[in-house]
């Protein structure tokens, strides 16, 4: 190991740069160090472990925190660090659409929406903002419109499903997804397509 990846880290930070195969759950609030933590612990993986960079995927939350991370992996091993997987989840699942969404009937050059609009919607009883905001919660629940219909108690989140199911139709029909279906429709490809799945996961070790 090489001294200075280790070089202002406390014991914990330590370990965790130095656990070595399988999963590690590592528990931390903000200003912590995860950042460089997870950037050493890549460093350490390529220099010692002679892990190639391209078996590697990091991810996080925020383009802010993705940029940084792959700023900081550069400045320890260099300029692979440019070609490596370091994103937030949804660029990654973007990524992983744009070549295989194909398998679920969407184009490589797919549209992303992040707005809700062109919909007849009364804004008065059913504001569009409270809509979309239901629908992305639906979304990132993985409920679907049948589901959210199923489960409705009134008319207006019997409106919303309806709504829904009319926007997810009008999405399908334009080769679009909005910013909640990058990580659904990605767990659906995944879920359908063992192959698909099993190919990131062997591409992917840690």
């Amino acid at each position: 190991m090489s001294a200075p990846l280790l070089d202002g880290l406390n014991p914990a930070q330590r370990e965790a740069v130095m656990h070595g195969e399988g999963p590690l759950l590592v528990v931390a609030g903000a200003g912590s160090g995860k950042t460089r933590v997870l950037t050493h612990r890549i460093a350490r993986l390529i220099e010692d472990d002679n892990v190639s960079p391209f078996e590697i995927l990091a991810i996080t939350f925020t383009n802010k925190a993705a940029d940084e991370m792959r700023h900081r992996v550069g400045s320890l091993v260099g300029p692979v660090a440019q070609k490596m997987w370091v994103s937030t989840f949804h660029s990654a699942c973007v990524r992983i659409l744009r070549r295989d969404g194909a398998r679920l009937g969407y184009p490589s050059s797919f549209t992303i929406y992040d707005v809700l609009r062109d919909l007849n919607i009364d804004t008065k009883r059913l504001p569009a903002r409270s809509v979309q905001g239901q629908i992305s919660l639906a979304k990132n629940e993985l409920r679907s419109p049948e589901q959210l219909a199923d489960e409705a108690t009134h008319i207006i989140e019997r409106k919303v499903a309806d709504v829904y199911a009319e926007y997810q139709a009008r999405l399908r029909a334009a080769g679009a997804m909005d910013f909640d279906d990058l990580l659904g429709v990605t767990v659906e490809l995944f879920r359908t397509h063992s192959d698909v799945l099993e190919s990131y996961q062997r591409r992917f070790r840690y």
